[in-house]
Parts: C-alpha cells; structure tokens; sequence
C-alpha cells in the first residue's frame, strides 16, 4: 500500500477584510475559509472577479494578513503559521519553500534577464555559473532568445515578460507553488509550454494552489477546484 501524500498547505478559519481609513469603511473579503493542498495537488481557486481569489492567493504569500486565522505551510521539516510569522520567517519560507508567479514581473533596473532569473538560485547558495546556465535553459525553454537574455526585460512585451516571470520562480524546484493567472499573456504556443512546466512540477510532487480564468488550462492543471461563491453562500 503506497504513502499517502504529505500535505503542504493547511488553511482555517481564515477571514480578510480591508479597511478603507478615510471613508470610515470596512469591506470584509472572506471570512472561515479551510482546506487543505497535498504534494502533487493542483488547487483551482474559482469564483466570479472581485469574489477574493487574488486576495486569497496573496494572503497566502503572506503579502496581506489576515484579521483571523491559520495558513500552515510545509517548511524544513515543521510547519510555519504564514499568518502569524514574524518577516525573517516569511522571507525564509519565501526563499526556500514558496515559488509565486503574480501577473506582473517586478523588474529590477540594469539587472539582465539572465541574472534576473538566475538570482533565486544564487541566494540558495548555488554557484553563480550554474545557476546562470540554469536560467538559461529555462530561458530557451519559455521561447526567450539567447539576444534577450543580457538585456534588462523592462522593455520586453508583455508576453515575453511574462515567461520570464515564470522561469524566475521555476527556475527553482519549490515544494509550493502560487499561480496568478501563469498565462494570461501568452499565445497558444507559449501557453502549452508553460503548461507543460506546470504539469511536470505538480507530477514531481509540488503543491499548487491557482487562478486560471481560461478553461483549457484549468482542466489540465488542476486538480481539484474551491469555489469561493459556494463557501460564501455556505456561509
């Protein structure tokens, strides 16, 4: 009898609401959200636009935190509570555990796409040339010519910055995995190779959690779906 899969990801009772300070307002996003993602599960986040998929995701990332609630995540050998860690933590979870692909690519001034993609490998500790010679094989992968790549990609098109965003954080095997709409930009052709990516990172064992709005990507990638329209009619 095989080894269930570990589980990566454990989210309870989770609830987010801003506060707009200068009108006085307080809009509440979600509120007891729960599930859990194993190793090798691709969870869908589905529901209509402004339902708190993106919020969702970046809560998960620790980029908001919540007013209540739990997001465990899988990390050297234990567990860390993302809603309630201090910086270095999050940083450190960041760095070793959690890949995130948002739908903009954070672009670093005279740094070359090459470096750009390389540079999470390097903070790993790996030796520069092979991180770079890592990159670039992703790079040649996602369709960036080899011209491109001692170029900074702040004036690349919206495409071609999107591929590299997304070899930035594969370039990296993480146990976990956040997508933002991966290939909102791309044509069909760029769309099927990062797909592929996708896929053979869920099939090695990595935890997904992702927003896809186009339906073909959905069906291959996904797993599993959690419709936050349900959870709040449930509610």
């Amino acid at each position: 009898m095989s080894n269930p899969k570990p589980t990566m990801i454990e989210v309870r009772e989770l609830a987010k609401t801003f506060v707009l300070h200068a009108r006085g307002a307080t809009i509440p996003v979600f509120a007891d959200i729960g599930f859990d993602v194993d190793a090798g599960e691709c969870l869908v986040l589905a529901g209509p636009s402004g339902i708190g998929k993106s919020t969702l995701l970046r809560s998960l990332y620790a980029n908001y935190r919540p007013q209540r609630g739990s997001i465990r995540v899988r990390h050297g050998g234990g567990w860390v509570d993302l809603a309630a860690a201090q910086p270095h933590e999050v940083l450190d979870v960041r760095r070793r555990a959690i890949g995130y692909v948002s739908q903009f690519l954070r672009v670093i001034p005279r740094v070359t796409t090459r470096d750009l993609v390389a540079e999470p490998l390097v903070a790993l500790g790996l030796d520069a040339d092979v991180a770079r010679a890592r990159a670039e094989a992703l790079l040649l992968r996602l369709n960036i010519p080899a011209p491109l790549w001692s170029l900074p990609p702040a004036t690349f098109s919206g495409g071609e910055q999107q591929r590299v965003n997304l070899a930035r954080v594969f370039v990296v095997d993480y146990p976990i995995y956040l997508l933002d709409e991966p290939t909102a930009s791309l044509d069909a052709e760029n769309r099927a190779i990062v797909v592929a990516l996708l896929v053979e990172a869920r099939n090695r064992g990595a935890a997904m959690v992702g927003i896809f709005h186009d339906r073909e990507v959905r069906a291959e990638v996904g797993t599993r779906t959690l419709d936050l329209a349900d959870l709040q009619r449930a509610a």
